[in-house]
């Protein structure tokens, strides 16, 4: 039952990173306006949203594919989950210089943080469940 769960929160991650991808690149300047926080980042760049687009593209398509292939797994969550974890420390890290107010943490936390900590939780599920596979092998 766990593994069921666990692939299936992956791959509604997948789907929802990806989502977020294909709006930022089919409709960038909707999507600068509809997220919450972003106007206060900076000014509207289409070409650096869309480059962040098919960044998510990749990370949603590397949810997806690791739940589809045990083989791959590993690798293909870890290496989303890193930027994923990177980007969300930078939020922190812009709280913690003063550049945002503490404000922001809880506004970011469901599309910054939660992606994050759900994609190193299930990195390391994949990690626990191919040691398991590797000692049943030997």
């Amino acid at each position: 039952m766990l593994k069921s769960a666990n692939l299936g929160i992956a791959a509604l991650l997948g789907v929802v990173l990806i989502a977020n991808g294909v709006f930022m690149l089919v409709a960038p300047a909707d999507w600068y306006v509809a997220v919450p926080g972003v106007t206060a980042t900076g000014p509207f760049n289409q070409h650096f949203l869309r480059d962040i687009g098919l960044i998510f593209l990749l990370l949603g398509g590397a949810f997806l594919v690791g739940a589809a292939q045990p083989h791959l797994r590993v690798a293909l969550w870890a290496a989303p989950s890193i930027w994923l974890t990177g980007h969300a420390l930078f939020h922190i890290w812009e709280v913690a210089v003063g550049i945002c107010s503490p404000s922001v943490i809880p506004r970011d936390f469901p599309a910054v943080t939660l992606p994050a900590i759900i994609g190193i939780a299930l990195t390391f599920w994949a990690i626990h469940q191919s040691r398991g596979l590797e000692a049943k092998a030997a």
